[in-house]
């Protein structure tokens, strides 16, 4: 691995990621420590640093794939509805709830700028690219999913109202 961002380089890797990746979506965060990764992909500590240098490098690169998925999710969005901000938040909100541990742990921390644009572009689209609205959306569709998450609403909360009524307010302006 050359950076913080960079995929996985052999199939080990591969194999040691896609191993985090199930533990920490299996168990939380708490259970991706490197002597857990280690062990579920039978190798030992020190043989695991070969690949990844520090428990950081795993989470960059675990962050890297949710966000790389996250702009495949909203481009296909936009793909299958051009211009609808409500079909990029249900699916943003959709992804996101399915991945819960690797949503926090990649929106926990800085991320890649030239991949958080990628991810972005769809949004800036739909909304005509207005960067203030669509940063807005953004900072909407995250606070909502974080909420949702941690368990945030009252027990009584109509949630999905709460995502449509966010929808709409970011909805364009028909004449």
């Amino acid at each position: 691995m050359t950076g913080p961002t960079a995929r996985p380089a052999t199939e080990r890797a591969h194999q040691i990621l896609a191993a985090a990746r199930t533990l920490l979506e299996r168990e939380g965060p708490d259970a991706l420590t490197m002597r857990r990764l280690a062990g579920s992909v039978g190798l030992t500590a020190p043989s695991l640093y070969k690949h990844f240098p520090d428990k950081s490098s795993v989470v960059h690169a675990l962050a890297d794939a949710m966000l790389r998925e996250t702009t495949d999710v909203l481009e296909a969005a936009e793909s299958a509805a051009p211009g609808s901000f409500s079909a990029l938040a249900t699916a943003y909100r959709t992804h996101a709830l399915a991945h819960p541990h690797l949503y926090r742990l990649t929106t926990g921390h800085p991320l890649p700028q030239d991949l958080e644009e990628r991810a972005a572009a769809p949004l800036f689209r739909a909304l005509a690219g207005d960067e203030g609205r669509a940063r807005a959306a953004w900072a909407f569709a995250h606070g909502m999913v974080v909420m949702e998450l941690n368990g945030r609403f009252p027990t009584d909360a109509d949630v999905s109202a709460a995502w449509a009524a966010g929808i709409e307010a970011f909805a364009p302006v028909r004449l």
